[in-house]
């Protein structure tokens, strides 16, 4: 799930549970959705990046809002403001979705998580942290009357993600290493009441762990004992989403974003789509189900973009056609560590659109001759069994 830092933070940021672990780790600390957060550690970016990559990196991302949503209802409310497939989501399982507004756009990005609502469970809902205060107002406003909406902020959440998560927290966890990708339960780790979902937003197998405050700097001491894990900041958390090809909320969607216009057709259920049995009756549905239906309807689309020469390729550097048309935007971008040259993702005229095809994106007046490309740009590996 992405995040992003467009939120007015107030003037003193607040603290997540962790914030005295990473200070003691050496963290550089920056203000980011309205909480101090670590940006990177004395490895550094690249070192924490390609670790993530090789082994298991520890973030803290408790800035992000966790809420629960309760009743029998529950699913079928939550369903009225996303345009996914809620209601046939089985016990056990995880979800993306997305909160729109009226005009199909973006308010947010989400995850969510069937912990037997139908059963005295709930849904176990992750929002943005820069989002969250609008968000769980927005889920209130809208659905309090059929569910409770019962925000979670007494709770941290981390994320364990590389290729050796799973043998790290399998010790402390025995067990663990039996879910799946989008699967999760609940677990003891070293002492503490964990909710763990295998998911996460690198691209890497891995987990998210929600577990109580009051026990969260014991439990991320206790992963950082484990020699697979180090701990990740915010730096190398958004070039490994990049490399992905996962949207930063703020950067690649926004409220002016469709999910269509976002390449997120995906996460659209055929079953909410024109001719599904429960088609439309989300927010924007008219025009979100006109773009699936009709490609011609959008004016612009998400892709993923390589740089044919080294030279990193920013947030907001226009994208112009060989012959010198403004075509676009880049909305991401940064020299991807892993693959080791430059990539982006942006918006572009749908005719610009097809894989191959060759833009230049404008840094410092100059052109830079870039390629749309397949996403992600570094395979993903997610635990399917």
């Amino acid at each position: 799930m992405s995040d992003s830092s467009t939120s007015s933070a107030p003037e003193t940021p607040l603290k997540t549970p962790l914030r005295d672990l990473h200070v003691e780790l050496g963290a550089r600390m920056v203000p980011f959705a309205g909480y101090s957060m670590p940006v990177q550690y004395p490895a550094g970016l690249m070192a924490e990046h390609l670790h993530t990559r090789q082994a298991a990196g520890l973030f803290d991302v408790s800035h992000m809002g966790q809420l629960r949503l309760v009743g029998p209802d529950a699913a079928a409310a939550l369903e009225s403001l996303i345009p996914v497939d809620v209601i046939d989501l089985p016990a056990g399982k995880q979800r993306y979705g997305l909160l729109l507004n009226d005009d199909g756009g973006i308010i947010d990005d989400l995850m969510f998580f069937n912990r037997d609502y139908a059963n005295g469970g709930d849904l176990f809902v992750i929002v943005n942290g820069a989002c969250k205060v609008g968000d769980i107002a927005h889920i209130q406003s809208k659905i309090s009357s059929r569910c409770e909406v019962i925000p979670m902020p007494d709770m941290a959440l981390m994320a364990l993600q590389g290729p050796k998560a799973v043998t790290a927290l399998q010790r402390l966890a025995p067990g663990v290493e039996k879910l799946v990708f989008m699967t999760g339960g609940r677990f003891t780790v070293a002492g503490c009441d964990c909710f763990i979902t295998r998911s996460g937003y690198t691209g890497e197998d891995g987990f998210e762990i929600s577990v109580p405050a009051t026990q969260a700097d014991a439990l991320a001491r206790a992963l950082l004992a484990e020699p697979e894990v180090k701990p990740i900041g915010l730096g190398a958390r958004n070039s490994l989403r990049l490399e992905a090809g996962l949207c930063l909320y703020g950067n690649d969607i926004d409220i002016t974003t469709t999910p269509v216009e976002a390449n997120l057709n995906w996460a659209m259920q055929k079953i909410r789509r024109t001719g599904g049995a429960r088609a439309g009756g989300f927010p924007g549905a008219d025009k979100v189900l006109a773009q699936l239906a009709d490609p011609a309807l959008l004016t612009r689309k998400r892709v993923g973009l390589v740089a044919l020469e080294r030279v990193p390729v920013r947030e907001h550097t226009e994208l112009q056609s060989t012959d010198g048309t403004v075509i676009g935007e880049v909305t991401s971008g940064l020299l991807g560590p892993t693959i080791n040259q430059p990539v982006a993702m942006g918006y572009v005229k749908p005719e610009f659109a097809a894989l191959g095809t060759r833009v230049n994106a404008m840094v410092r007046g100059k052109p830079v001759p870039m390629e749309v490309a397949a996403m992600p740009f570094v395979p993903a590996r997610y635990y399917r069994g």
